[in-house]
């Protein structure tokens, strides 16, 4: 079976441009032999269970990708199984354009950044939405992030088409307020012992 996000994405017109601009790809990764890529195995699904957020885009009736960022606590987006991602779709900016797109092209694309360590992943997949009160009971459960403060309107079901791991290339590393505490946190104790030494000291010598 060939590569799905190379049979979906390396269309003629695609195939060309890497001719005309030479592109060195490892085309080692698109072999039959290395799997068809459509399945998420566990380095994806631990991948994807510490992001707190990811890009999404679908297309509009008038041909426009539309993008939008989803975000909620690590793990929010949920691997259901190998084929399949759901995440609890919160109340936002009351547009609903996404919503609406999906209604004539089910196709997404989400893109899910690990800024600290510069790695990215892209899926493809066909999406559905469930209104909250419509959905299973068991799976609204499982996907409504506590504690978070959000109102939970519809359930996000994306069934995976494909997907591809992306080069480090240009990311330029960034890091949460969680990790920020974590890489100063010695230092913040540091100063604390620096600074009862200091104050010893300062008493010895009165």
């Amino acid at each position: 079976m060939p590569h799905r996000y190379a049979e979906l994405m390396f269309t003629p017109d695609v195939l060309a441009m890497q001719t005309h601009y030479s592109a060195a790809l490892d085309m080692a990764r698109y072999r039959d032999d290395n799997g068809p890529f459509d399945r998420l195995s566990e380095t994806e699904a631990n991948f994807i269970a510490r992001r707190d957020s990811f890009y999404q885009a679908s297309v509009s009736e008038t041909g426009w990708p539309y993008l939008q960022h989803r975000g909620g606590p690590a793990g929010f987006l949920k691997v259901l199984d190998a084929r399949r991602l759901a995440y609890a779709d919160f109340r936002g900016n009351r547009q609903y354009i996404s919503a609406g797109n999906l209604v004539g092209n089910d196709r997404v694309a989400l893109f899910l950044v690990d800024y600290q360590n510069r790695r990215r992943l892209k899926i493809l997949g066909r999406m559905k939405l469930v209104d909250v009160a419509e959905a299973d009971e068991t799976l609204v459960a499982a996907l409504r992030p506590y504690p978070y403060r959000a109102a939970m309107e519809r359930i996000a079901m994306i069934a995976v088409e494909a997907y591809d791991w992306n080069c480090s290339q240009h990311i330029t590393p960034r890091y949460t307020e969680t990790q920020l505490r974590g890489a100063v946190e010695p230092l913040y104790e540091r100063i604390a012992r620096l600074e009862a030494e200091l104050a010893e000291l300062r008493g010895r010598a009165i």
